[in-house]
């Protein structure tokens, strides 16, 4: 058994697709590797640190270190810097005080983060895997989180020094994978991606009714890339109800739209566990899951999740993440910030088409072909 080092920004307690993902990489290895991991102190999407936590620990075989941190949600692009270089400066301290492992996997973005790890191991005779789930900074140009210029020249350079100095570089999507050659061709890569290993819940038969309103849930982030604001304020309620699960920026905002909407049919639910999400989304006729813009190689790691419940999508994001509902019709597309599209699209949902033949169909299709088991036995070969 090799001793294998994850380095992570996010890590449970802390809830999300980025904790999940990699809480389950680490577990999957743990079954054949000796793994630990060093994590900030827990603190997203709150930026502050959670109570009732230990700075080192083992979970399942996995041990655990926190480390300092100074989080933060501030919009102030210089606050948000400091918190990300106090990770880094943590790690770098650990590294000083601590037995390295001879593999370790660095998870990216926070491009800073993965930088410093980087930097201070390729160095040494360490094997250096690059786990990227988002292309920064490209997606954040995107999203109008950072603008052309300096800044954004500088985090180009540092893209592009992470991927040189990495010896495998994972891709959470084919978009991820197809831009990283362009800059490393040589670079060995694999698609990996956030497939869960969660067991699938048995879907009951049920009767549909035809005079109740369809049930739309969404439940992640409530962040500006996911745009549920505005989803709030565009839809047409006509001939559905909306849910809503999650927490963050946009959180007050969308409660406030709430409570100055009391004639709209939508729910807000706060944040509950994944474990208990799961059970919660069980209650709907279908998710949606949305982008404020079209991010090129991102794909919701919901797609795979909530698949895996058997729920139906309506999937509003456009790029791979629309191919892949598509393709294995797993649901509905819109295209992505076309809000007429979008309710052009739900108008024509019936209540009947929602009945447990179309979730166990779904459900099937997402334990075939999206398999947890089959990528990480791939990835074993590697490490």
């Amino acid at each position: 058994m090799k001793d294998i080092l994850i380095i992570s920004n996010y890590f449970p307690p802390e809830m999300g697709a980025a904790s999940n993902r990699i809480f389950q990489l680490a577990e999957g290895l743990s079954k054949n590797q000796n793994v630990s991991v060093i994590c900030p102190l827990p603190n997203y999407p709150t930026g502050k640190v959670f109570k009732h936590y230990n700075t080192k620990e083992t979970i399942d075989g996995i041990k655990i270190n926190r480390l300092w941190v100074s989080p933060s949600v501030s919009k102030n692009k210089f606050v948000r810097l400091f918190s990300m270089l106090s990770f880094s400066f943590s790690i770098v301290w650990f590294f000083l005080w601590n037995k390295i492992p001879k593999t370790i996997i660095v998870n990216s973005p926070p491009l800073l983060v993965a930088f410093t790890s980087l930097f201070f191991l390729s160095y040494k005779k360490h094997t250096l895997i690059l786990n990227v789930s988002d292309l920064w900074p490209k997606a954040g140009l995107e999203l109008g989180a950072i603008k052309q210029g300096f800044s954004y020249r500088m985090l180009q350079k540092i893209e592009r020094f992470n991927y040189n100095k990495a010896d495998l570089i994972l891709g959470q999507s084919e978009e991820i994978l197809a831009h990283i050659r362009t800059i490393v061709p040589k670079t060995e890569t694999l698609l990996y991606r956030n497939f869960p290993n969660f067991l699938p819940p048995k879907i009951e038969a049920n009767n549909v009714g035809h005079l109740t309103k369809i049930k739309i849930v969404y439940a992640g982030l409530l962040g500006v890339a996911q745009g549920v604001l505005k989803l709030c304020k565009n839809l047409d309620y006509s001939k559905i109800e909306f849910h809503i699960y999650g927490s963050g920026a946009e959180e007050i905002l969308i409660k406030n739209f709430i409570n100055n909407n009391p004639e709209l049919p939508i729910t807000f639910h706060g944040s509950v566990s994944r474990k208990e999400l799961h059970r919660e989304l069980l209650k709907y006729d279908a998710t949606i899951i949305p982008l404020l813009n079209r991010i090129y190689g991102s794909v919701p790691s919901k797609i795979f999740e909530y698949s895996r419940l058997g729920l139906p999508i309506i999937y509003f994001g456009g790029g791979e993440g629309e191919s892949i509902v598509k393709d294995h019709k797993l649901g509905w597309v819109a295209e992505a910030g076309n809000y007429t599209a979008l309710n052009d699209v739900i108008s024509q949902l019936q209540r009947s088409d929602f009945d447990s033949d179309l979730k166990i169909q779904i459900q099937n299709t997402a334990i075939k072909n999206f398999d947890a088991s089959e990528q990480l036995k791939v990835l074993n070969s590697y490490v």
